[in-house]
């Protein structure tokens, strides 16, 4: 017997690995419509605008403070960084605390290219969580977050 996609879905997610599965699609499936949109409308990569994100909510953030937030090799943060200054969206100043750190702004033009990205993003993330109601919806939120900031994440003892 041949599966369709969904079935085959549909059987991933009722393996033993089911969990780690569902999130990996969730994730990989976001990261292919988001990507591919930014890259095309706006020239930059997933870092890039993620790093601007960071820089306009955190103003005076180092790259290796942008890493903790957005997990990604430093040179892919660092070139994120650089790209964003050719364009004129950040700025670099040297640290206070050590002259070889670079804390980091938004330019008045990354403003203005981060508000476009907040409300297409704002509008995709509605796309993508419409299937839940608000309840729901908190209870992702409040597990997904759990996870996130469990050490877990970002580390494993298993996998080492």
């Amino acid at each position: 017997m041949v599966l369709n996609s969904k079935e085959k879905l549909d059987q991933i997610f009722s393996l033993e690995l089911k969990h780690l599965m569902a999130v990996s699609y969730v994730v990989l499936c976001n990261n292919m419509v988001t990507d591919r949109y930014i890259e095309k409308n706006f020239g930059m990569p997933v870092q890039a605008w993620s790093s601007l994100f960071a820089i306009e909510t955190f103003p005076g953030i180092k790259a290796k403070e942008i890493r903790k937030l957005f997990p990604r090799p430093q040179n892919t943060i660092s070139r994120a960084i650089s790209l964003l200054e050719a364009r004129g969206l950040v700025r670099q100043e040297a640290s206070r605390e050590d002259g070889r750190e670079k804390m980091i702004f938004i330019t008045s033009a990354g403003e203005d290219v981060l508000a476009e990205i907040r409300q297409v993003s704002f509008d995709r993330q509605s796309e993508i969580f419409a299937p839940l109601n608000k309840q729901e919806l908190e209870t992702y939120f409040r597990l997904t977050t759990k996870i996130a900031k469990g050490r877990a994440l970002t580390t494993s003892d298993i996998m080492i």
